[in-house]
């Protein structure tokens, strides 16, 4: 009971985990790395004027401070995408697809083409493609406002589907080329509307907050507020599931132990009467609790192990379900991780429940008397 119980929560724990830590990923690859810079006020109008003037110099001083791996700059225009069939609220992102590549392995996201895109190539979202009708090599119009609020529209022609599990990209973005970009909307080959930085560096906010203090520096956390709630969120659950799960432990090494006891309560009351010190009992007791849960805890930590491995390994394909995933930036494909916290916590609280177990059984012996012992003989 005990090992079957604790494989089945650890594998549950380890799914949810694997799958925070596999949104939280590619999250960071796909869009703002460790840390994002936008201009003050961008990311409450959304509009291009609030853009970064000077961000290929700003780039190139980022690049030099210590700790940080890459930077990639962006541009994102919002309108409308239209196909024949269909129209639909779009971003158009202006990247260098090798900067991309080295930012977040970006090739790993494409699920159909390639980014041999040619003249007026683009990559779409896969689910904004699912919603435009569109598939490989199909025109997509985009417009928008340009610089001077004129209405622009541009042709682009699909070259590759990807799909990253970030919502804001799979369900509305069109990626090109900044050559493509910059002349439609007419705006400075120098300008960006996002600074995307990998680093290691844990004081890289606040440097960078000191060295521009007219842009908006946030952290990864400060800019993916809902990923941070969920990562809480799934912590509650996995608390509240380890709870009940050791509470099923710990009713299920009592009935053990209270059901032994009785067994033998005959036995334990003639050892008191001979003289046999009642501390003597209490730990044999405990050392029997204690050598239970800790069996249960050797055979779960192998089936444990065994399901984990596999689960991280092949993951858990829940494909019938893609679209509700989907809408969620999750993947249809769960893999699961394994953290040594998962044993050492539920090594503690098998030991605690074993010990508590039986303090309910040992009342029933030091409170025992020869004339109990006669009477339950008889």
């Amino acid at each position: 009971m005990i090992a079957f119980s604790m494989s089945v929560m650890l594998s549950i724990e380890g799914l949810y985990d694997g799958m925070t830590s596999s949104m939280i990923d590619k999250s960071l690859r796909s869009d703002s790395g460790e840390v994002t810079i936008f201009a003050k006020n961008y990311r409450l109008k959304q509009d291009i004027k609030y853009s970064i003037k000077n961000a290929t110099s700003i780039k190139q001083d980022i690049e030099k401070i210590q700790g940080v791996k890459n930077v990639a700059i962006r541009l994102k225009v919002s309108g409308l995408a239209g196909s024949a069939k269909a129209s639909y609220p779009s971003d158009l992102i202006a990247v260098d697809f090798d900067e991309e590549e080295r930012f977040g392995e970006f090739g790993k996201f494409i699920k159909e083409g390639d980014l041999k895109l040619g003249k007026n190539g683009c990559v779409i979202g896969k689910e904004l493609a699912k919603n435009l009708k569109l598939r490989l090599n199909s025109k997509v119009v985009f417009t928008s406002r340009d610089s001077k609020n004129n209405i622009v529209s541009k042709l682009f022609r699909i070259k590759a589907i990807i799909q990253t599990t970030n919502i804001n990209i799979d369900n509305k973005a069109i990626l090109a080329p900044f050559s493509s970009v910059y002349n439609h909307i007419g705006v400075d080959k120098s300008s960006a509307t996002q600074i995307a930085i990998r680093s290691d560096n844990t004081e890289l906010v606040n440097i960078l907050n000191k060295r521009y203090p007219d842009l908006d520096v946030l952290s990864f956390w400060q800019y993916n507020p809902l990923l941070k709630q969920m990562q809480d969120s799934m912590l509650i659950f996995n608390s509240i599931t380890f709870g009940i799960v050791m509470g099923v432990v710990f009713i299920g090494i009592l009935g053990v132990m209270y059901v032994s006891i009785l067994d033998r309560i005959r036995e334990f009351g003639i050892m008191l009467a001979v003289g046999y010190g009642y501390k003597y009992i209490r730990n044999q007791v405990i050392l029997e609790a204690l050598v239970l849960g800790l069996i249960g805890f050797i055979f779960g930590t192998i089936l444990s192990i065994v399901f984990l491995s596999y689960l991280g390994t092949y993951g858990l394909d829940m494909s019938e379900f893609s679209d509700g995933f989907a809408s969620f930036g999750m993947s249809s494909i769960l893999y699961a991780e394994i953290k040594f916290s998962y044993f050492s916590s539920t090594f503690i609280a098998i030991v605690v429940a074993s010990v508590l177990s039986v303090f309910l059984p040992l009342r029933k012996i030091k409170n025992l008397t020869p004339t109990d012992v006669i009477r339950n003989s008889l």
